[in-house]
């Protein structure tokens, strides 16, 4: 199928993004990658009479990573933000996620603030987004204003933001100094949609066989209608990094609430999810053990 007929615009600036947004309203849809937006569109999920364009708007393809955070602008590529060294160093989260994104064709055209915007629960940058502690730049005809990735989804493929608004930027926060990640899902095919994901960030004081984790979180793929974070502290706190994670699996099936489709189970996707968990404690802290 193709998409129904739509009239295309393409602001060369910020202001003039938002106004055309504000002209259009709920006859309008935001194109940056469209890796998400062009599939819904040719499915004839969505008909908007217009599209802006936002690829030509200056300033939005950057990357900034200061003392407290990454800001990712909405026209960044999900394989720019990948091999950005300087992200990597200070938030490996972000590329250990993003491997996991798809093919590297959809890497290269896709945005990760369209992903997080698109707020599809099975997308892996949701997640990251709220287990960062991520901060949403939104902008729109009635101004500026910032809204925490907690608050920001609001239900599958929904969010806070108005019809004539869009997202400027996304603040993805740095993980106090000690802290391991690690990010992993099953899928039924690489590139699939993963049928569980997790990303992990573990709180570890020492190096060696004296590594002792003082603290964990965790944030699921496809296993909630809205990214969530499920604390691990109970379960992992004053453990040895080569613990067996007795408890994690109770803490994360009551963090959880997969529904069953054709491809597995409500329970099934539980247990996977559970033993991802264990998987992922384990591959962030393997470096503590070296």
């Amino acid at each position: 199928m193709k998409p129904a007929p739509f009239v295309h615009h393409s602001p060369r600036t910020l202001d003039e993004a938002v106004a055309m947004l504000g002209d259009v309203g709920h006859d309008g849809k935001v194109l940056a990658g469209g890796q998400s937006l062009i599939p819904v569109l040719n499915m004839r999920l969505a008909q908007p009479a217009h599209l802006v364009d936002i690829n030509r708007v200056a300033g939005l393809d950057t990357v900034t990573v200061s003392d407290d955070v990454v800001r990712v602008g909405a026209t960044v590529r999900h394989a720019s933000l990948e091999k950005n060294t300087e992200a990597y160093a200070v938030l490996p989260l972000l590329r250990q996620a993003l491997r996991n994104v798809a093919h590297p064709a959809i890497r290269n055209r896709g945005t990760t603030v369209g992903s997080i915007a698109h707020a599809d629960a099975a997308g892996e940058m949701p997640s990251i987004a709220v287990l960062t502690g991520a901060v949403i730049e939104v902008v729109g005809p009635a101004g500026r204003r910032e809204v925490a990735a907690a608050d920001f989804f609001e239900g599958p493929l929904m969010t806070v933001l108005e019809a004539d608004e869009l997202v400027e930027a996304v603040r993805f926060g740095r993980f106090a100094e000690g802290t391991r990640t690690a990010f992993l899902e099953s899928a039924r095919r690489h590139g699939d949609y993963a049928l569980a994901g997790v990303g992990v960030a573990v709180d570890v004081e020492g190096q060696g066989g004296d590594a002792v984790v003082r603290g964990a979180r965790a944030a699921y793929v496809s296993v909630t209608d809205v990214p969530v974070v499920v604390d691990l502290t109970e379960a992992v706190a004053g453990q040895p990094f080569s613990s067996a994670w007795d408890g994690v699996e109770d803490l994360v099936q009551a963090g959880i609430a997969p529904e069953a489709d054709i491809h597995a189970s409500s329970e099934y996707r539980r247990a996977l999810a559970a033993e991802l968990t264990r998987r992922a404690l384990t591959t962030a802290l393997s470096e503590v053990a070296s």
